[in-house]
């Protein structure tokens, strides 16, 4: 089938539930991709926060093609070499003591939820149950998740939700001393909110949550899925900010575009989880794992947190440039190579116009251009996509 032939019949056949620019992409290499009519494209979305590595990774071909001739499931009911090692890394990298593997961010957010709840369940606290959320999150499309994002567009047409969640101002600690209270078993957060427009915490707040959750004894859960594996140039994103959670989910750049996610918790903590309490019959399958297991050590042998950070300071300082010349741009914010750009004007306009000029780039909120290339972009890569938005602008 040709591009138009192509494009018709997944209209017809696929369900509606994506709004899709009219291309057909056909390959990638680094930060660029290209169409089924050989146009070239720098990619800034990396698959929403995912190619971390950029497309056609030789590293993550080789892990994958290696362990396709040996091993793709076996299921959670024996021991894998992949698995063990992947974890065994994430551990050592991070705060946690125990990984629960999944299959995307939304299971990643599940398996937090239902963990906070059976940990104080467990404790003979049966009513301690209630999970204080943020106004403006995105946690996925599950209804538990769905119930647990705060922002009523996503909600639209699924109530009723799940009960137990409660809602507050990101960014607002008054708020979070007034509604945590006896009933809270933890409070679920975004370190940045990526879907909610590239937010962040003002300096020493989640210190003061910290504190508070320390006090009630409620738990810090931490959704990384957007913000880990490097992209706010740390590792993890809670170790900018000087505290770490009790749990932590991953998905998105785990395995920089195949389909995994995990469940980090404190020994303490994911004890809770017993046999026969929690699973997914593909978490963790040798093939992902092995994928997974490259992307961490190519991040650490490459250095390419260090270089996500640098790039991040030199982004950010070019779109500021763009802010000091077009009135239209209201502000500039975000950390490492998680950046967003606010503008009086339409977002999805600027995406168009960028698209057509040979870049990709992402609009949430309906005026925030949202930039998450692959952690491996190049300088030369930015200029031209400033070059290309101060014309546009």
């Amino acid at each position: 089938m040709d591009t138009n032939e192509t494009i018709n019949k997944a209209d017809q056949v696929i369900a509606k539930t994506y709004k899709r620019f009219p291309v057909l992409m056909t390959k990638g290499k680094e930060a660029t991709l290209w169409d089924s009519e050989g146009r070239s494209y720098t990619d800034f979305v990396a698959g929403i926060a995912v190619c971390n590595l950029g497309h056609a990774h030789p590293g993550i071909a080789r892990a994958l093609s290696d362990q396709a001739k040996k091993l793709l499931h076996v299921s959670n009911l024996y021991y894998t070499s992949p698995q063990t090692e992947l974890a065994s890394l994430l551990v050592e990298k991070s705060f946690a003591d125990r990984v629960f593997f999944c299959n995307s961010g939304a299971e990643a957010n599940e398996a937090a939820i239902k963990l906070a709840r059976k940990y104080f369940n467990d404790k003979k606290e049966e009513n301690r149950y209630t999970i204080i959320t943020m106004e403006k999150s995105f946690h996925g499309r599950t209804m538990a998740t769905l119930s647990a994002t705060g922002q009523d567009k996503i909600k639209a047409g699924f109530d009723p939700g799940l009960e137990g969640f409660e809602f507050i101002p990101f960014n607002n600690i008054d708020a979070l001393q007034k509604k945590i209270d006896p009933s809270t078993c933890a409070v679920l957060i975004e370190p940045i909110q990526g879907e909610g427009g590239v937010r962040c915490p003002d300096p020493g707040y989640f210190k003061k949550v910290r504190k508070i959750c320390d006090k009630t004894g409620a738990l810090l859960i931490f959704d990384e899925i957007q913000t880990g594996m490097g992209r706010t140039g740390k590792l993890f994103a809670y170790e900018n900010f000087g505290i770490e959670p009790d749990i932590m989910t991953l998905a998105k750049a785990l395995a920089n575009g195949l389909p995994i996610g995990a469940m980090l918790a404190r020994e303490e903590i994911a004890e809770a989880f017993g046999p026969g309490t929690h699973a997914s019959t593909f978490g963790g399958t040798p093939i992902v794992t092995a994928a997974s297991l490259e992307v961490l050590k190519t991040i650490h042998k490459e250095k390419i947190v260090d270089h996500a950070l640098n790039m991040g300071k030199y982004f950010i300082k070019q779109l500021n440039y763009l802010k000091e010349k077009h009135a239209c741009v209201e502000d500039v914010r975000g950390i490492g190579l998680l950046l967003g750009m606010k503008i009086n004007a339409d977002g999805d306009l600027i995406v168009k116009k960028c698209m057509e000029k040979g870049f990709l780039i992402n609009s949430i909120q309906g005026n925030i251009l949202r930039f998450i290339p692959p952690l491996i972009i190049k300088k030369e890569e930015i200029d031209a996509l400033i070059s290309c938005l101060d014309s546009i602008l």
